[in-house]
Formats: structure tokens, sequence, C-alpha cells
């Protein structure tokens, strides 16, 4: 059912936990570089940015912000990712053939492009339905340390998506966001579930600061299998780094032998037992 691959079993994961400027790239990519040396000198491997990171959630503009792969906000994601000898994921805003979508994207140290997902769940209180056009499929990206599955905030509430990515082999979940207070709680549980739900690493990068009505609480993470807190972060700017030993995800599912034990055979609403 998994696919096996002969993997690195260290993983330094980073989180880049930031207070965005909407609207202000220039101010936001300064910050990046920052952190982006920062996690460099904490002897990173990967580096996770909130979701929108460059731009913000500045969607009435989208049409000027947005740019095709390889240009805009991914070719700042590359070039941090090879200036600094870091894996580095992060969204921005996507031009292509059929619009515009909010796409998290995964680069090398070298900078190359690793894979790209298009946020499938649009969210419709930040009116992403409006100026966004959904993804279609999931998006494993082929790391040292195996398969990384890519979603992003709103995406948290659909288990569906990860478990699709975790029987596809994914030994870690990458979800940058911008959640805000209110619904603070449901990120701490979700993202503690999304990890626990399917025995892996969950990497969790929210946004801090205020924004209009909204406040951002951080709250970052780095989740192992049995859903701990290997690092979190409070309501403040920091850098977060989490050492992640993947030999826990064999460990948990030894101990618990969910995926051996599915059956998604029987997962269909039936008429009753009968007589």
């Amino acid at each position: 059912m998994h696919r096996r691959h002969r993997v690195l079993v260290l993983l330094s994961i980073a989180l880049a936990q930031i207070d965005i400027r909407t609207g202000e790239p220039e101010a936001n990519l300064a910050k990046a570089k920052v952190f982006a040396a920062q996690a460099q000198e904490a002897g990173a491997d990967i580096l996770l940015f909130p979701e929108l990171w460059l731009h913000g959630y500045d969607l009435e503009h989208a049409e000027e912000w947005a740019a095709p792969l390889g240009q805009g906000g991914f070719s700042h994601m590359s070039a941090l990712a090879r200036d600094h000898g870091l894996y580095l994921a992060g969204t921005a805003l996507e031009r292509h053939s059929e619009g515009i979508s909010n796409t998290a994207a995964l680069f090398s140290p070298d900078g190359d492009l690793l894979g790209a997902y298009r946020k499938i769940h649009l969210f419709p209180l930040m009116r992403e339905p409006r100026y966004l056009v959904g993804g279609d499929h999931a998006t494993l990206c082929d790391t040292p340390w195996g398969p990384v599955g890519l979603s992003i905030c709103y995406d948290l509430r659909f288990p569906e998506l990860y478990r699709a990515m975790a029987v596809a082999g994914a030994v870690l979940f990458l979800i940058p966001a911008q959640w805000p207070v209110p619904r603070l709680e449901a990120w701490l549980l979700l993202a503690r579930a999304r990890a626990v739900e399917n025995e892996l690493f969950v990497a969790a990068c929210n946004r801090v600061g205020v924004e209009g009505i909204a406040t951002f609480p951080g709250r970052s993470a780095v989740i192992d299998p049995w859903g701990k807190a290997l690092v979190e972060g409070a309501d403040q700017e920091r850098l977060l780094v989490a050492r992640a030993d993947l030999k826990e995800i064999r460990k948990a599912r030894r101990y618990l032998t969910v995926f051996e034990d599915r059956r998604p055979d029987a997962y269909h609403i039936g008429a009753g037992l009968g007589e």
C-alpha cells in the first residue's frame, strides 16, 4: 500500500512565524531574507513560510500580484532556497491559463521546483471563491526524507485530502496558513488530528499580527506522529526549529496499525443490519 523509499531519517524543520504587511512585497521579502538566513544558521533542512507571505491577502489586487510558476513570488522562493541551501516552501498567487490560484510550492536547495499545489478548498470568509480558481488534485513532492504533501490553511478541515496523501506514502505535511484568533482552538486541534490519524509529521506555519479587524495568533507547530508538538510558537514573530526523527513514523504505525486496519471497502452507507 505504501511506496517504499530509501530516505534520510533526521529532518530539521524551521517555521518562519512572521507578521505579513499586506500589499508591501518589498518589506515582506526583506523579512523573509532575514528568516532564511536564521534558518540556515540554525542548520535547518527545510523552511516553511505562512500563506501568501509575500503580498498578504490582497486579493482585490490579485491581478497585479499574480505570476506564473517560476516568476514573482515563486522566483523569490527559489532564490531564497538556493541562496541559503534550504528546501523552502510557501504560497503565492499563481497566474495560469484558467485564472489565478493560491498555490503552494516546494523548492530544493538548488532552487528547483519540486512540486506545486493549487489550494483546493477556497475559503468563503476571505472571498477566495470570488477571486481565485481552486485546484483539482493533491501534490506529493519527492525529497531525501520521503514524499512531502502540500496543503494550505482551510484545507486543514478536510481530512480526506490528508488521508489520500498518507496512503500514497507521505511522511510530512506542510501547512502554511493565515488562521485568525477566533478559530485558534480549531487550528490547534486539527493540526494534531492530521498528524495522529495519519501517523506522520505535520509542519503548520501560521502568521502573527493584526490585519484590519483580524488578529493572527501564530501558534505554529511541528507535530510528531503521536500528536506531540516538538516546537510551538506563541503570538510573536520568531523562527521555530524542530528536529524530527522520521523513525517515529514506523514506531507509531507498528504500535497502532491504523493503515493495516483500514476498511475502505466498508466505508459506505448501508441500509441497516436487517434481520
